[in-house]
């Protein structure tokens, strides 16, 4: 069974359409017109091996929120619907990833009860026309939408491009750990049989 979502959202502010394979290869098509995003999300499907495409579009002109925010819907709205009645899944997920100086530390739990931790301070408020404030309505939106525990943590970095960036991969990683399946788990990995 293929684990995949494919999803289209139009709204007054953003159009996106995004597919997702959470058994894939690496396999990245991003454009979002967020070239800063756009990075972040092809190291997210690289290092959690999922098979990624989003096309984009949105008001720019304002800025980039809502463009950002909606992709976060999106991607949280299709790894929720890809996991279906979540058989199987290890449910939970860690990773620790450096970049260069910086260190970020993700735990993950795919428990069906959303909630952000977000512990990352950011020493610039821009990273080229990208502003760093939106890496968090990013994992907000997307843990509203997927259903986890998102737990964000930097333990230490100066470079807002690199600490930014680790915490995409330690996400990323933290996730395909999350998702893998693990024959061993009849139903789902819970004493109360849902998630």
């Amino acid at each position: 069974m293929t684990r995949s979502a494919e999803l289209e959202r139009s709204t007054a502010e953003t159009r996106i359409k995004l597919s997702l394979n959470l058994d894939g290869t690496g396999k990245a098509a991003v454009s979002s017109s967020v070239a800063f995003l756009d990075h972040m999300l092809n190291l997210f499907a690289r290092h959690g091996l999922f098979d990624l495409a989003v096309e984009a579009s949105g008001d720019i002109d304002i800025d980039f929120h809502h463009t950002v925010e909606d992709i976060g819907i999106v991607l949280g709205t299709a790894v929720r619907q890809a996991l279906g009645d979540k058989q199987g899944i290890q449910r939970y997920g860690f990773a620790r990833v450096p970049m260069d100086e910086s260190l970020a530390e993700v735990s993950l739990d795919i428990s069906g009860r959303p909630y952000l931790v977000y512990n990352v301070t950011l020493p610039k408020t821009k990273v080229g026309d990208f502003d760093t404030e939106l890496a968090r309505e990013f994992f907000q939106a997307f843990t509203n939408n997927c259903g986890c525990n998102l737990h964000i943590s930097l333990l230490y970095g100066d470079n807002v491009h690199h600490i930014i960036e680790a915490c995409f991969k330690a996400f990323a990683r933290a996730l395909d750990a999350a998702t893998c399946q693990d024959e061993r788990i009849s139903g789902v990995l819970s004493t109360k049989g849902v998630l």
